[in-house]
């Protein structure tokens, strides 16, 4: 089993105990992949057709709004599965794009690859399903947070749940998060030290 994907399993056997082959398939399907900050794994205005699983860094779900301005949705960090999930789901058109945040390597699975991986190894259609949803709980409970606040409560707020993305991403794509301008933003960091 290669060292590089060690990762993605000791994650998968949190949920259930793979075997050496099914290890070995597992290796054998996801792809690994290097990013720097400001790539593109995914744009908008196509079929999502790939799930990543996040090895090291972060990547955001961001779109654009009417302006033209990149807007994040959500960022996503290691140990958690990535993609446009209804549209990929679904095969349908995307309006969001993924971004790499910050410098990240992931683990890729194409969606006929990964189809063919739950016939072969049932188990992780499961787990894949569970984490998923689980991302996604834990992504809405920590967007409604910000709900009904001021820009200054939400970056506290923003610092305090989510600290470990906080120093890795770039200010401008923390201002685009909690839909404040990058002005503002330095401005509150500046008030609060």
């Amino acid at each position: 089993m290669p060292v590089i994907s060690s990762n993605l399993i000791s994650f998968l056997q949190q949920y259930h105990v793979f075997d050496e082959k099914e290890k070995e398939l597992i290796s054998e399907y996801f792809m690994e992949s290097s990013h720097k900050e400001g790539d593109y794994l995914f744009y908008c205005g196509h079929v999502p057709d790939e799930l990543f699983f996040i090895s090291s860094g972060i990547l955001r779900i961001l779109v654009q709004n009417e302006k033209g301005n990149n807007v994040t949705h959500f960022f996503l960090k290691e140990n958690q599965f990535c993609t446009i999930l209804n549209n990929f789901k679904n095969g349908t058109v995307a309006t969001e794009s993924i971004q790499a945040a910050c410098n990240t390597r992931v683990f890729r699975i194409s969606k006929k690859q990964l189809e063919v991986l739950y016939l072969k190894i049932p188990a992780i259609e499961s787990i894949i399903a569970q984490t998923i949803q689980q991302t996604l709980l834990d992504k809405i409970l920590i967007r409604n947070s910000y709900l009904g606040h001021d820009s200054t409560t939400k970056y506290r707020k923003f610092i305090e749940q989510q600290s470990d993305i906080a120093s890795r991403v770039s200010l401008s794509d923390i201002a685009a998060y909690l839909e404040i301008t990058p002005q503002s933003l330095s401005r509150i960091r500046r008030n609060i030290k």
